[in-house]
């Protein structure tokens, strides 16, 4: 099991590790990466950090924040690949050790107590927990956005026919009006780092994940668009090219922040 240092010298168990940047952070946490910084109490520099989660001595759940991103990265993608890679941030590169996981874990380490809250001392932080996606709310909006941009074949595989399309002039989808209208405002006025992110998809195309109050948008630059609004829940509205989209989301892509 890898190991690192957390602040009070207490062996960290290390069971998983995230990137939070403004092209890379886990969506389930906010809409984009100022929010999710604020949530966990970090200052939202550009440079961002790499999250590792894990256990003390006593089993207490820890997420050690670090500056070195590029090495959360490479351990990452080692693991990624079911290779082996020690995560030990130096100790000049932590910006702190925060109390609890902001994600659910399946797992934990071994000997060592079960997983837990460490004791809270006077005037310490509470402690971090995942957001509640068991219901239909933000987080699981955005938890299906990303199920969607991952699994982007079976879904556009389920569009069948125009009439499957929420038209941006259709009454009857008002909200895909109004997603499609703040999307196209972003072009203007740009919205905080990571509302829209760009990332690999095949050929020349790429994928567009966009996100707003109460929204959340998947595309493909050559293709369509998917919608999800907190007010309609478990419903997701395929966006068909038309007139406008094309130039809309070759607009967004212009703007968004990549993976480096």
């Amino acid at each position: 099991m890898p190991t690192t240092e957390s602040a009070d010298n207490d062996q960290l168990f290390v069971l998983t590790a995230v990137l939070l940047t403004p092209a890379q952070f886990p969506s389930v946490l906010g809409d984009d990466y100022p929010e999710v910084c604020a949530g966990l109490g970090l200052e939202p520099y550009a440079e961002g950090y790499g999250l590792v989660l894990g256990q003390d001595g006593a089993g207490a759940r820890w997420t050690v924040a670090t500056e070195d991103v590029s090495l959360v990265a490479c351990a990452i993608a080692a693991w990624d690949c079911g290779m082996e890679y020690d995560l030990s941030p130096g100790e000049s590169s932590i910006v702190g050790a925060l109390p609890g996981w902001p994600l659910a874990l399946a797992v934990a380490a071994p000997e060592v107590p079960s997983p837990h809250d460490p004791e809270r001392q006077e005037g310490d932080p509470a402690p971090l927990t995942p957001p509640d996606a068991e219901e239909w709310g933000p987080a699981q909006r955005r938890l299906g956005a990303d199920e969607i941009a991952m699994q982007w074949a079976v879904w556009r595989e389920q569009v069948d026919g125009d009439d499957a399309f929420a038209e941006p002039g259709d009454e009857a989808h008002q909200g895909v009006r109004r997603v499609l209208a703040e999307a196209r405002a972003y072009v203007t006025d740009p919205p905080p780092p990571g509302r829209v992110r760009s990332s690999f998809a095949a050929g020349e195309a790429r994928t567009l994940r966009v996100d707003g109050p109460g929204w959340s948008m998947v595309a493909r630059t050559d293709d369509i668009a998917f919608v999800l609004l907190d007010e309609e829940p478990g419903e997701v509205h395929p966006v068909g090219r038309g007139p406008e989209l094309p130039g809309l989301l070759s607009s967004l892509d212009e703007l968004a922040v990549r993976p480096v």
